[in-house]
């Protein structure tokens, strides 16, 4: 990267000090290597003129020769719109501008020949076209115009402060004079021969004056498949310096507890997904490096049963062992199932949340820094500085994406050194984003379910049929199971005519009353002890039917519930309409999920509702939820700005992300210290986006 494209913008011929100061705000340009890196979002043909008469009413962007053969000002609502008759040998159109009009009567001059470039609006029997691009014939030929014109991200406020596409254009072409087109190779000659790429400047001048449609596609190429280069690299080099470097605790004996558990006290034989992902751990565990892995799996796949068996195997090696969840509820679900499998080891095992009482969490503290305490279970509140261990073995995060990092790396400092770490998710996370996002942590799938475990069946009802679903609920609960029914929201929200939680409780009691049934409700209002005591009642069989939020939506595990009715089901998410399904089909019996919604449904819900009834493949799943949302919003808060790139999309150039993991993983491996002259250009490119703070640094 030449220390030239480090230049302010300001000093861009063309640019100066306003213009500079409205690119940085609105675009984010400080830079030449910036404003080089602003890529066009798509490309128009100039090369092509068009008669008015064969224009079509499809809202094309055109352009015509002409003359102007008047002007009119036309009263309307809100000041006077300037309205231009446009014509050709074939007809006329309308040229309209709502905004400095002054500008264009001092400067538009009357039976001149124009070419006019805009969209074409069809109204009223003729056609218009509001704020043309317009230049004087003779001009337009002498500029530098290739066959693909681009069109670059704006905002409003740029094009109303005159930044308009041509300009960014003409500034951009400026770049290329003042730099000389002299761009530094970041790519290696063997690997561009070896995958045909063409060079970094004709790249670059390609993606911005492309010449032809062919060498538009090989310069975007060539350019996307460098951005995911220098990701991948930098996220392998990440792993390897974190393996060198950052040294574990060796358990080096799998000893009483683990073998005990295993032998005498496993409820139910492991999945071959589960051995193979023990014996993963097992290896990161016996190494002189920490642990950093993730662990997926699907709802139910049994990930719970590998976290505890993690744990003996820190409780075998003489350290403490913690898992923090993000809910209490989720807290206490794990805290007396492990309880549970637990008890005939005799092993000592708290649990601390937000509502755990003062002289409990004194006595927690005291023992748990003694060395007493072995697995302590809870939430955000084994982060407090209180909260110390003696020797902190192994940290496991469970559903992880509801954790910021800075609340993460607090856990990491309750140690001398680091505990090994396992980071439990049952969202299940595309290939794409997890190569991308979590490409610096090993990973880890369960992809088989308990054996017995029958397929959840899900369907699509829509409000007209809830009779018939209530009949089925009714059935449901003669043969002794118990009924989910979501909903989205608490309160009636005016714009929204969506049943809330109140509403859908009165008629469900009302169709349901007591004494033949009992309903429990939850809803995150309510205080935790009220939950609890809801839950409880529900886990104990002592109510049929649990009318909830989406606080149920991690971790209640009720094997006696069989159907999950999902209330206006459109207003979810589809990771959230799979996680909810998953509360159901814990025994062995079949299990339902019910899809309601109302007949308004956008092709966004249609899709998603389609896809849950299709497949119970989490990470089908989530395939088309990234699709969907993109994947900034399907990492959420937490991981926002997560793939901030230039030109690549880590969705349509899969491929391609695939293909530069791959080289970059191979090279690293020939040479992991990028020393070999062939891989020179590669450790400076590396260095330099380093030094920028040009590398994209949003890894968890």
């Amino acid at each position: 990267m030449s220390a030239k494209l480090q230049t302010p913008i300001d000093y861009l011929k063309g640019v100066g000090p306003n213009r500079a100061g409205l690119l940085r705000k609105e675009l984010g340009i400080h830079t030449y290597q910036d404003l080089i890196n602003l890529f066009p979002n798509r490309y128009i043909d100039r090369t092509q003129y068009y008669k008015i008469k064969g224009l079509q009413r499809n809202n094309a962007d055109v352009q015509v020769i002409g003359k102007i053969i008047g002007f009119k000002e036309v009263a309307q609502k809100r000041g006077k719109r300037l309205v231009a008759t446009f014509q050709d040998d074939t007809g006329t159109i309308e040229l309209v501008w709502f905004r400095g009009q002054k500008w264009i009567r001092e400067n538009l001059k009357l039976n001149k020949t124009y070419v006019a470039f805009g969209k074409t609006n069809w109204y009223g029997g003729k056609f218009s076209m509001a704020h043309p691009e317009l230049e004087v014939q003779e001009a337009h030929e002498k500029n530098l115009r290739s066959a693909m014109q681009p069109v670059y991200p704006s905002t409003e406020k740029l094009s109303n402060s005159g930044i308009t596409n041509r300009v960014i254009s003409k500034i951009m072409q400026q770049l290329f004079i003042e730099t000389n087109g002299k761009f530094v190779e970041t790519l290696p000659e063997n690997l561009r021969s070896e995958l045909k790429l063409i060079s970094k400047k004709s790249a670059l001048f390609n993606v911005h004056f492309p010449k032809s449609q062919e060498l538009l596609s090989r310069a975007q190429f060539r350019l996307k498949f460098e951005e995911l280069f220098y990701i991948q690299l930098q996220l392998i080099i990440k792993n390897l310096v974190h393996k060198s470097k950052i040294k574990g605790f060796p358990f080096e004996q799998v000893g009483y507890y683990f073998n005990t558990f295993f032998k005498e006290h496993l409820p139910f034989d492991l999945t071959n997904a589960q051995k193979r992902v023990l014996k993963e751990i097992r290896s990161d565990l016996g190494s002189n490096a920490q642990m950093n892995r993730l662990l997926q799996g699907d709802v139910g796949s049994g990930k719970t049963i590998v976290a505890l068996m993690s744990m003996l195997m820190a409780l075998d090696n003489g350290f403490q062992a913690c898992l923090m969840a993000p809910t209490e509820i989720l807290s206490v679900q794990h805290y007396s199932g492990l309880n549970e499998l637990c008890k005939q080891l005799n092993i000592n095992i708290e649990i601390l949340t937000g509502s755990t009482k003062t002289s409990k969490r004194k006595e927690i503290h005291k023992i748990l820094e003694n060395g007493e305490l072995q697995i302590l279970i809870g939430t955000h509140a084994l982060l407090e500085d209180k909260v110390k261990f003696k020797n902190l073995g192994l940290a496991i995060i469970d559903e992880q994406h509801r954790f910021g990092v800075a609340q993460r790396s607090k856990l990491w400092r309750k140690n001398t050194s680091p505990p090994h770490v396992l980071v439990m998710t049952a969202t299940p996370i595309p290939r794409t984003l997890a190569m991308s996002v979590y490409g610096d942590l090993d990973i880890s799938i369960i992809d088989e379910l308990p054996p017995g475990r029958k397929s959840i069946k899900t369907v699509h009802r829509y409000d007209k049929n809830r009779l018939n679903v209530f009949r089925f609920i009714r059935d449901e609960i003669s043969k002794g199971r118990q009924i989910y029914i979501v909903y989205p929201l608490i309160q009636e929200s005016e714009n929204m005519d969506y049943k809330d939680l109140m509403d859908g409780y009165e008629s469900i009691a009302r169709d349901f009353p007591t004494p033949d049934y009992q309903i429990s409700i939850v809803h995150g209002k309510m205080k935790p002890a009220d939950k609890d005591y809801e839950m409880q009642r529900f886990i104990k069989g002592e109510t049929q039917i649990m009318v909830a939020t989406t606080v149920i939506e991690v971790g209640v595990n009720v094997p006696n519930a069989s159907v999950m009715i999902i209330e206006s089901a459109e207003r979810f998410g589809l990771s959230q309409l799979h996680q909810l399904r998953g509360r159901v089909g814990r025994g062995a019996e079949q299990s339902y999920c019910i899809l309601m919604t109302s007949y308004k449904l956008s092709n966004d819900s249609k899709t998603r509702l389609e896809t849950m009834v299709k497949t119970n493949d989490g990470f089908e799943i989530a395939e088309v939820d990234l699709r969907l949302r993109g994947p900034g919003d399907l990492m959420g808060t937490q991981q926002s700005g997560v793939l901030n790139l230039k030109i690549a999309d880590i969705i349509k150039d899969n491929d391609i992300l695939q293909l530069a993991r791959y080289h970059s993983k191979n090279i690293l491996k020939l040479d992991p210290t990028l020393s070999n002259t062939d891989n020179k250009v590669i450790l400076d490119t590396y260095r330099s986006l380093s030094k920028y703070k040009n590398i994209w640094n949003y890894i968890s």
